[in-house]
């Protein structure tokens, strides 16, 4: 790394890292907004006269249509989170740094602005303006990860961070929610969320390439202020790696250079898509993906159950989760680690006994997509319990489960298929897995209505569902185990 562009680039990781944790998944700490909003009386009309005689978090019986708006504007941002990045991988992968985050810009301050000025009675905006924010922050987060191309061996850390950074940034919201119990109004921090755009914007043109970031980086690589013979020597590698990079951005701990067994892979992008491994992985990720979701989504409802309608109660675990989510930034490269060790032990084996490096690579995955089931299986037993002290445990599995499944998917997409289709791949598991999603909306209704606020019944369904996502690592294991006595084996 030249020592003179040291500095700049140095100044690059810090500005990305603090744009993801203070931007890029604002989304979920949704349970704290909606403290905020039920607070502003958003949607109260819903409620029946009771309720409001009441206060929102005394009636939430009688308030169900109010949860179920607040429940169906976050399943549809949530939604667009994932099904939206792989259109916006497009426009990044077709029009580079600069244009993706003006795009992300524009969409994240119109997002802050729409929701500083609304009221109650325009509340309906919030339909717009939530989507956008989601789609802003999912963009912020796929410009940055290249960032860790900057800095050679280093760089699936940086990532891996860049992605617990997004996971922290839930407790953004949580912020927004103490602020406002101490007089900061909600239109006041969401102008300032607003007026960062300034930052966003100046970051963009001084400490971001206005194409992409190659890898492996070429020697005096210069971008942003340092560019000053940069423009025409970016221009020329950018071209040549611009096929590499939409698999490259996203890729987990040192996952970079394919294993000898997968070099020459004639699989295509079809057969990919069809095999029986890209769809067990599908249903392992869109049901853990759904429970949690489900969870965030009716957090605040789900704790005015628990807490028989005591608002100070409701509050405190409100915090309670929003600061766990926190701790993702911290989670999030535990399971990269895992995955690391194994695959260098698995690799040292599999030399000594002359078997496929690849299938040993793969092998590394099962443990990780294995613990990922038991740690979302622990998660949603204890969110199906109904007491409420112990939600406190189920905060802490939830985002460690959180964690591990997003690092855990990138991985194994980019092991267990060719590495030219893994940006087409992963966008396409993120959208499909997102229309899973939607399931949040009508299983909330099932239980505001025909089930009237009993969720038990819901919870043992999706627990046994949950179950399912075993097979996914049972079934990885048994063909990586067949196909380890082929030293030659293709995937």
């Amino acid at each position: 790394m030249p020592g003179q562009g040291l500095p700049l680039r140095v100044a690059t990781l810090l500005t990305g890292l603090l744009e993801c944790l203070g931007f890029a998944g604002v989304l979920f700490g949704w349970a704290s907004l909606v403290f905020v909003f039920k607070k502003e009386h958003y949607f109260e009309e819903l409620c029946e006269p009771d309720a409001r005689l009441m206060g929102n978090a005394t009636g939430m019986e009688d308030c169900k249509a109010q949860d179920e708006r607040f429940s169906l504007i976050f399943t549809l941002a949530s939604f667009m989170n994932n099904f939206m990045t792989f259109p916006t991988g497009f426009i990044f992968d077709r029009f580079k740094t600069t244009v993706a985050r003006l795009i992300a810009i524009f969409l994240y301050t119109s997002a802050t602005l729409i929701i500083a000025f609304i009221s109650a009675g325009s509340a309906m905006l919030l339909f717009l303006a939530m989507p956008m924010l989601s789609v802003g922050g999912i963009l912020f987060l796929m410009t940055n990860l290249q960032v860790g191309n900057l800095f050679g061996k280093h760089r699936s850390t940086i990532i891996t961070l860049y992605n617990g950074a997004f996971d922290s940034s839930s407790a953004v919201f949580l912020i927004i929610k103490l602020l406002y119990e101490n007089g900061i109004s909600l239109r006041a921090s969401f102008i300032f969320l607003s007026v960062c755009s300034v930052w966003h914007v100046g970051r963009t043109f001084l400490l971001m390439p206005r194409g992409h970031i190659p890898y492996p980086l070429p020697p005096n690589y210069s971008y942003g202020l340092c560019s000053g013979t940069g423009p025409r020597e970016k221009k020329e590698t950018a071209k040549s790696k611009e096929l590499d990079l939409q698999a490259k951005e996203f890729l987990p701990p040192k996952e970079e250079i394919p294993g000898p067994g997968q070099l020459d892979e004639p699989r295509s992008f079809k057969s990919s898509v069809f095999s029986r491994r890209f769809a067990g992985h599908l249903v392992w990720l869109s049901v853990i993906q759904l429970w949690h979701y489900l969870f965030i989504g009716t957090l605040n409802s789900l704790l005015t159950n628990l807490a028989s309608g005591d608002r100070a109660l409701v509050s405190s675990y409100t915090n309670a989760f929003a600061i766990t989510q926190f701790f993702g930034m911290l989670c999030a490269p535990w399971n990269g680690l895992l995955m690391d060790r194994l695959k260098q032990k698995y690799q040292k084996e599999a030399r000594k006994t002359g078997s496929s490096a690849s299938v040993a690579a793969l092998s590394a995955a099962v443990p990780s997509l294995a613990l990922t089931s038991l740690l979302c299986l622990g998660f949603a037993i204890c969110a199906s319990v109904p007491v409420l002290p112990l939600q406190y445990g189920t905060f802490v599995l939830q985002v460690i489960s959180r964690s591990f499944l997003y690092g855990g998917n990138a991985a194994f997409l980019t092991l267990a298929f060719p590495s030219e289709h893994f940006g087409k791949l992963f966008g396409l598991v993120m959208a499909l897995s997102a229309i899973v999603s939607l399931l949040q909306f009508p299983i909330f209704m099932l239980i505001k209505g025909p089930l009237q606020n009993d969720p038990f019944y819901v919870n043992v369904m999706l627990v046994l569902v949950t179950l399912l996502t075993f097979a996914h690592p049972v079934l990885m294991y048994l063909e990586c185990r067949q196909k380890a006595t082929a030293p030659a084996a293709t995937f």
